[in-house]
């Protein structure tokens, strides 16, 4: 172990927020978070890594009704537009809870910023690694969240650019999530899209290779094994 290393009830602590996050889509009705916790969950997000620090992150909290609506309208839309594009399981797509918009706490539209092009370190051949500094302050705000006792749900079901319209945004800026914030019922103790018996998840092993590409991975060598 580090020198620099946590406690270990501070490991414990990071690694149970890790585990127990879940994509929630149920929430309490009426409930509210307070701005204090707010403050901190939104600079947790913050504090994120982004490559060449240029920060590509823009976070629009929803507080007017009507407009929360109307975001619902666009999410509602194109629930069924996935569903017609998914053919033989098109039923079973709109049994499925897919946002929380309308009961959630707190909604807020994450965007990439404008004026990405001219931040050339570390995109100059991977310029999507602005999106992936985007999803690392998104994971930030919801391991927060879940430590805070808080549930989030990451809502991608949207025409981005009827989104963008509707909000303002410039041209060259980009929604990229709706994120659904607030209390919860409970934390179910595995992912919904599971419980509801939609896809399974895969073990890590799967994941895993060595020194290359292989079509079936294997455990690479002295991977441990990780406990539920």
């Amino acid at each position: 172990m580090g020198e620099h290393a946590f406690s270990a009830n501070e490991r414990r602590a990071v690694y149970r927020a890790i585990a127990e996050r879940r994509d929630m889509r149920r929430f309490v009705p009426g409930a509210a978070v307070p701005d204090d916790v707010l403050a901190r969950l939104l600079r947790a997000a913050h504090a994120a890594p982004s490559v060449g620090l240029m920060q590509p992150w823009r976070f629009i909290r929803i507080t007017n009704d009507a407009l929360r609506r109307q975001i619902h309208d666009l999410v509602s839309d194109e629930r069924q537009q996935t569903a017609l594009a998914l053919g033989p399981r098109s039923d079973e797509f709109l049994r499925l809870k897919v946002d929380g918009v309308l009961e959630c706490a707190e909604l807020f539209v994450v965007a990439l910023g404008d004026g990405r092009e001219r931040h050339i370190f570390g995109r100059r051949t991977l310029p999507q690694m602005d999106l992936a500094s985007v999803s690392c302050a998104i994971q930030n705000l919801w391991l927060a969240a879940r430590a805070e006792g808080l549930g989030m749900g990451w809502v991608s079901i949207f025409d981005p650019d009827r989104l963008g319209a509707l909000l303002g945004m410039p041209s060259d800026a980009e929604p990229v999530a709706i994120l659904c914030l607030g209390p919860v019922p409970d934390f179910p103790d595995r992912p919904a899209l599971e419980i509801e018996q939609w896809a399974l998840a895969r073990p890590l092993a799967e994941f895993v290779s060595e020194n290359g590409w292989v079509t079936a991975p294997v455990p690479a060598v002295g991977l441990p094994s990780c406990p539920p």
